[in-house]
């Protein structure tokens, strides 16, 4: 049998492709329109990566869509810190798109976003630093050919914007590796009697959920070697319904979904209910609510709204309607049957049974709940 391996797909058939081939064209115009000075590597400038996350019009008219909607500040700040020595820590709850931001960051000024090490519990020492092919290791020792390059290393030598997602999830050994390498910008090799030093234009973009505190606390050696910039969540319903809208817009012309203005009554349905069940109190501020023990983020709303128009898609007439968001919505809300299921079902009949224009959708929910 032959197993055929696709190693680029940058031709348009990735169903996610990176953020430096989904929006090439526009990297590509704010290149051809940026005169600003640029530090070393970078592909743009600091005021053209902040106008690529932001959002604008250059002067011939290219329209840069917005890839993060938030405090123009914060964005200025995280840009400006990957302009100095030190390394930019995205903190942030769940669902305020650290992610998101990483990469476009790391695509605007390297324009390589793919430089990444995913931090998980078994994150081992080698995914920082360096591994080895231990069949050329065995056959003729240590080498600079034996040796496998993390992401960071890479980075390092080619002077690239390095990304570690999770932070706190690797356990605290490994974090403490990148301390010589963001302190002293070196990567000692011991078995080679060598080391890697970065060249200009490397750093270094972390990401980390401020509710994990206490899985793998960052030592204060290392904190002190990032600058931390806080995401917060969006700041009123129309700027999360306008995050939500334009992402699910972007997933689903990858899934040939149905376009996302037909569902926008749906979609600021399902906001509303997150935003309202996360602060525990209705939009009008008249009734408090218990919060479920879940985080009912921005990206959740993302979740459940691709959801519900594949659904209508594939099972309805191809508009977003009450039924096919209801059952995605109880199950980002009821994630402790127990408890959750009870703050559910007193929101259910205490705010959407009585609220005007929400009967098709109460309806729904009591028939998704069985």
């Amino acid at each position: 049998m032959t197993v055929s391996v696709q190693t680029d797909a940058a031709d348009g058939e990735a169903l996610r492709p990176h953020a430096e081939h989904a929006f090439a064209d526009e990297l590509k115009a704010l290149a051809a329109a940026d005169d600003r000075p640029r530090p070393a590597r970078w592909k743009l400038s600091p005021w053209a990566v902040s106008t690529y996350l932001l959002g604008g019009t250059l002067p011939d008219g290219t329209l840069i869509t917005p890839k993060y909607v938030g405090p123009r500040r914060l964005v200025e700040v995280a840009v400006t810190t990957l302009a100095t020595d030190r390394a930019l820590l995205l903190l942030g709850v769940p669902g305020t798109a650290k992610t998101w931001v990483s990469e476009h960051l790391a695509a605007a000024v390297s324009g390589d976003s793919t430089l990444l090490v995913q931090g998980t519990a078994g994150t081992p020492e080698e995914a920082v630093r360096y591994g080895w092919n231990y069949a050329r290791l065995l056959a003729h020792g240590p080498s600079r050919e034996a040796l496998v390059p993390s992401p960071v290393m890479r980075a390092m030598a080619e002077g690239m914007t390095a990304r570690v997602e999770e932070l706190t999830r690797i356990p605290a050994d490994v974090q403490d590796a990148l301390i010589t390498i963001l302190s002293e910008k070196t990567l000692p090799v011991p078995e080679l009697g060598q080391e890697v030093q970065a060249v200009r234009g490397f750093n270094l973009v972390a990401t980390a959920n401020d509710r994990d505190r206490g899985v793998n606390e960052l030592s204060s050696a290392l904190r002190r070697r990032f600058n931390t910039v806080v995401l917060p969540l969006p700041a009123t319903p129309e700027a999360e319904v306008d995050i939500v809208s334009r992402r699910v817009a972007q997933t689903g012309l990858s899934l040939d979904l149905p376009p996302v203005p037909d569902g926008m009554a749906e979609i600021r349905r399902v906001v509303t209910v997150f935003r309202e069940l996360r602060d525990g109190i209705t939009t009008d501020g008249r009734t408090k609510l218990k919060s479920p023990s879940g985080t009912l983020s921005t990206a959740e709303a993302i979740s459940v709204v691709t959801g519900g128009l594949a659904l209508a898609a594939h099972f309805g007439d191809g508009v977003l309607r009450p039924g096919d968001v209801a059952a995605g919505i109880i199950g980002a809300v009821v994630r402790d049957p127990a408890a959750d299921r009870v703050i559910w079902q007193e929101y259910v009949e205490t705010v959407v049974r009585e609220r005007d224009g929400w009967k098709d959708f109460y309806r729904a929910c009591r028939e998704a709940a069985g």
